[in-house]
């Protein structure tokens, strides 16, 4: 499944590495790509969607 968040807290790449290792906790086969320019995160998961939103934001990135 096809995911796409906006994360208007990913500032640095740093941030965008967490919010991946976030991702891949929760489904180590995902494709995780995080843009901190313009704030976006695309992902390929077989986790629903709520499950890897959680992730996200237990990881301290909220999604809008």
């Amino acid at each position: 499944m096809a995911l796409e968040f906006k994360v208007p807290s990913m500032a640095c790449s740093a941030c965008a590495e967490k919010i991946t290792r976030a991702v891949m906790a929760v489904d180590p086969s995902a494709t995780v790509e995080a843009d901190p320019k313009t704030k976006w995160v695309k992902i390929e998961t077989a986790q629903p969607e709520g499950a890897v939103k959680t992730a996200i934001a237990n990881a301290g990135y909220p999604i809008t």
